[in-house]
């Protein structure tokens, strides 16, 4: 049975000894909520409001359009920018302020049960699997890129990262006993986890557009 989910701990276990990575980094657990849900936030409230300039004049240039390829512009005007039927950046501001509000509530010594961190795992793997699919339209329908959909990008693959590998560090998740020493293995390597997820999507976006970066330094 998974255990209760405890408070965010000290470094050290109850016998003096060192604390596993995952309660290392369960205690930035609730800055990682609060900071990263604030610039995803704050990048996706730009993206509404220059959504909203766009709409009102048809003539604007989003500030984050800097060149053919780093373009909101293109992006913006496209049907992935509205996959629900209204622009994407809303749910980004509802969802990231809810994270960032638990962060808050983590650090100001809110516990949870662990329902409450299954529906944050939920909202987490719905993030990640939103902005994966976006980025594959970005480079492989729209070929452009959107500077801050890129900040939101960059905030959202840690938060699912470390939100999953503490749930599966404090048992959340209900995983089998067989499976368990694998993902134990996964939390003590979370930094390469982190690390390789940034070299795949910056790898992507300079094949995808190696063409137009190359042509910079002829």
């Amino acid at each position: 049975m998974p255990r209760s989910l405890p408070d965010i701990g000290a470094p050290q276990s109850a016998g003096g000894q060192p604390a596993s990575p995952g309660t290392a980094f369960a205690r930035s657990l609730p800055w990682l909520l609060l900071i990263g849900g604030m610039i995803g936030a704050g990048a996706a409230f730009v993206l509404t409001v220059e959504k909203i300039r766009l709409l009102t004049d048809s003539a604007y240039v989003p500030s984050c359009s800097i060149n053919p390829i780093l373009s909101c512009g293109s992006v913006m005007t496209k049907p992935q920018a509205e996959a629900f039927g209204f622009p994407n950046p809303l749910i980004g501001i509802a969802g990231f302020a809810i994270v960032a509000t638990i962060g808050a509530a983590m650090l100001a010594g809110a516990t949870f049960r662990r329902w409450f961190w299954l529906g944050l795992q939920a909202g987490t793997v719905f993030g990640i699997a939103f902005v994966t699919w976006l980025m594959i339209q970005s480079l492989y329908s729209i070929g452009a890129l959107c500077p801050y959909c890129m900040i939101v990008w960059a905030v959202m693959v840690p938060i699912f990262i470390y939100v999953t590998l503490y749930n599966i560090d404090h048992g959340a998740l209900p995983l089998t006993r067989s499976v368990r020493p694998a993902a134990q293995v996964l939390v003590r390597y979370h930094t390469v986890i982190v690390t390789c997820w940034f070299l795949i999507i910056i790898t992507l976006i300079l094949i995808r557009f190696w063409d137009y970066w190359s042509s910079l330094f002829r």
